[in-house]
């Protein structure tokens, strides 16, 4: 057989995949027709990488020169620590009185006998939320900007976190929402019902935004994965034709709008005041609502109230009413937007996967994929290609995606009446919102 170069043998992965004979093969190139025969075979057993010759003795492994004891130590710490990677172990080898004199292994070597002992931690793939591209607002309720202050000790109330929510073009103060922590409530930040209820307020008398302006809090950003899926509140505003846009992480300065006006309506309402009871802090917020918009001079629009500047901002670019609002859900925006996604999920010991906080069972067959690439097709029929490297698929269902579920509390509200007796807790106070809505314009309770 007649020697052979890396670029003859790639002519012959080729020439065999149009058609040609080993005979054509040999007489086209030069070479003997069992030499043709030969690379063929192999390359079709083993694919390209077999057209790579090795020259020399077999390989012993990344670990294959240096001594057994060392290896057998290497094994026993990550049998013991299973976190320790190639850097830690690399760093208790220099350690070790036993190896001080022998010629240790470097952190790459180290990280090659890990990944081949099976010993490397599966790398999490990530993917990003599509989002809006960042642009200047230009007109009014084209760009809302929406933070919760930290939460703020309240005489007779106990804890509150203001959820500000403002127009970026016109500087006008759309709402700020008392957002009661009480003594009922574990958690002390506003949930993903809190800053509904805040948003729905906000939309009643000012209408739909085009776009909100967030940070990257877990109610509107999924930080639990680094692959994230869009968040319950993040669908509901995609549904009602409102895009999400998130700040820089760690840049508060994204908001800044919204940063200043915690601080104003800190001075303005809460510092120093005493209130009754919540429906008195609530009045009390709205009432001086209007003395900051009509009012109080704003130093970016040359000393000029708000609305007195931008009086079109009383006209809203789209009306809502929450009695409106299973109408004015679009799940085909939901969809849409899915429909340009790509999320990556880790396969468990039990072969499960989590998305949307839906769990879904695949089977103990897939436990060694590692992880798995979901994307969303076929909006009639509603569900996730799940795959995994091998090229296995799975049809995943998506029944949770309706109406009622990015509705929340307040599909449940409009069919149950309430009648709730004194104190009321956080979840009541919501329900009583929704049960005795105010009227546009309207800022009592």
């Amino acid at each position: 057989m007649g020697a052979t170069s890396y670029p003859d043998r790639l002519k012959i992965e080729k020439l065999a995949k149009k058609g040609l004979t080993d005979r054509q093969i040999a007489e086209q190139l030069g070479l003997s027709i069992p030499t043709i025969r030969k690379w063929r075979r192999k390359i079709k057993r083993g694919g390209r990488e077999t057209v790579i010759s090795r020259m020399g003795r077999p390989g012993q492994g990344p670990l294959g020169t240096y001594p057994q004891e060392m290896i057998d130590q290497l094994k026993g710490w990550c049998k013991q620590h299973p976190g320790w990677g190639a850097k830690t172990l690399r760093t208790e080898l220099s350690l070790c009185e036993e190896f001080r004199k022998q010629p240790l292994p470097s952190r790459a070597t180290l990280a090659r006998w890990l990944k081949q002992q099976g010993e490397v931690r599966l790398y999490e793939k990530h993917s990003q939320l599509s989002q809006p591209p960042a642009s200047v607002a230009q007109a009014c309720h084209e760009e809302w900007e929406m933070d919760a202050r930290g939460y703020s000790r309240v005489a007779n109330l106990g804890l509150v976190s203001l959820i500000d929510i403002n127009d970026v073009f016109s500087r006008v103060k759309m709402l700020s929402y008392p957002c009661w922590l009480g003594h009922q409530r574990i958690e002390r930040f506003p949930s993903t019902q809190d800053y509904q209820l805040a948003l729905r307020l906000a939309f009643t008398q000012w209408g739909l935004p085009d776009r909100l302006a967030t940070d990257h809090d877990r109610v509107f950003y999924d930080e639990t994965s680094k692959s994230p899926f869009p968040t319950r509140f993040h669908l509901w505003l995609l549904a009602l034709g409102v895009d999400l846009h998130f700040g820089r992480m760690n840049r508060p300065t994204d908001q800044a709008t919204t940063e200043r006006s915690h601080q104003t309506w800190d001075s303005q309402v809460l510092q120093g005041a005493i209130f009754e009871c919540y429906s008195t802090l609530w009045q009390s917020l709205e009432k001086r609502k209007i003395f900051l918009n009509e009012h109080l001079p704003c130093a970016s629009l040359g000393d000029i109230p708000p609305l007195k500047a931008n009086p079109q901002a009383l006209t809203p670019r789209r009306v809502y009413r929450p009695e409106w609002e299973a109408d004015l859900l679009d799940l085909q925006r939901v969809y849409t937007y899915l429909a340009h996604g790509q999320w990556f999920r880790k396969v468990s010991a039990t072969g499960a996967i989590s998305i949307g906080r839906q769990i879904y069972h695949l089977g103990f067959d897939w436990r060694p994929a590692g992880y798995a690439e979901l994307t969303f097709v076929d909006p009639d029929a509603c569900h996730f290609i799940c795959q995994v490297p091998s090229g296995k698929q799975k049809l995943l269902p998506v029944p949770w995606l309706t109406k009622q579920e990015l509705m929340g509390e307040l599909f449940q509200f409009q069919q149950i009446p309430f009648q709730f007796a004194l104190p009321f807790s956080t979840s009541e106070w919501r329900a009583l919102f929704y049960q005795q809505w105010p009227a546009k314009g309207d800022t009592t309770l």
